[in-house]
């Protein structure tokens, strides 16, 4: 079996896509995972299954999500492996040591186009540091996420959008993953 580690975008944010994490650890058991825990109100959810990680198994959860729960929201999942890696790269370890909180990693479904990384690093209107790695983007918000102009930019400039975690979630994540 393999243990994953999935992220729910936009859901329990500002009083939309509200879902229970009991209905969403529930709706996980009935579809046949184990172990399932979830982390937070913000949609972190670690199982085990011998199902294969990848777009499938997204796919799949989104669907199940959406008709048990009556939920439209993408899911991003990685391995625990794929997760302890994700720890692993942190280029900004200082500042995971010092601010936590304001060290954010957003997750993608699939590797970012390294031009449009180029242009969003030269489009940041702050103090903010990124560094893109495949399907995660660390980025260092020194004065915070909620002033930050940078979010709707890396929407636009990216072309698409991932769900974001800060480093003591990622941290508590990989307690739970074993990783």
């Amino acid at each position: 079996m393999t243990t994953y580690v999935a992220l729910l975008r936009g859901v329990n944010v500002g009083g939309n896509k509200m879902v229970s994490m009991a209905g969403l650890r529930a709706a996980l058991e009935d579809m046949g995972f184990s172990d399932v825990r979830t982390v937070l109100q913000s949609g972190n959810v670690v199982f085990r299954s011998t199902a294969r990680a990848g777009t499938a198994l997204e796919h799949s959860l989104e669907n199940q999500l959406e008709a048990r729960l009556k939920c439209a929201a993408d899911f991003h999942i990685r391995t625990a492996a794929e997760w302890k890696d994700v720890v692993a790269r942190n280029p900004f370890k200082d500042e995971a040591r010092r601010d936590p909180g304001h060290l954010l990693v957003t997750f993608f479904k699939a590797p970012l186009d390294k031009t449009k990384v180029k242009t969003l690093e030269g489009a940041i209107p702050g103090r903010e540091r990124l560094h893109a790695d495949g399907r995660q983007m660390y980025i260092v918000f020194p004065d915070g996420v909620g002033t930050s102009k940078l979010p709707p930019i890396m929407d636009r400039t990216l072309g698409v959008r991932g769900t974001s975690r800060n480093w003591n979630t990622v941290l508590k994540l990989s307690t739970l993953a074993g990783s």
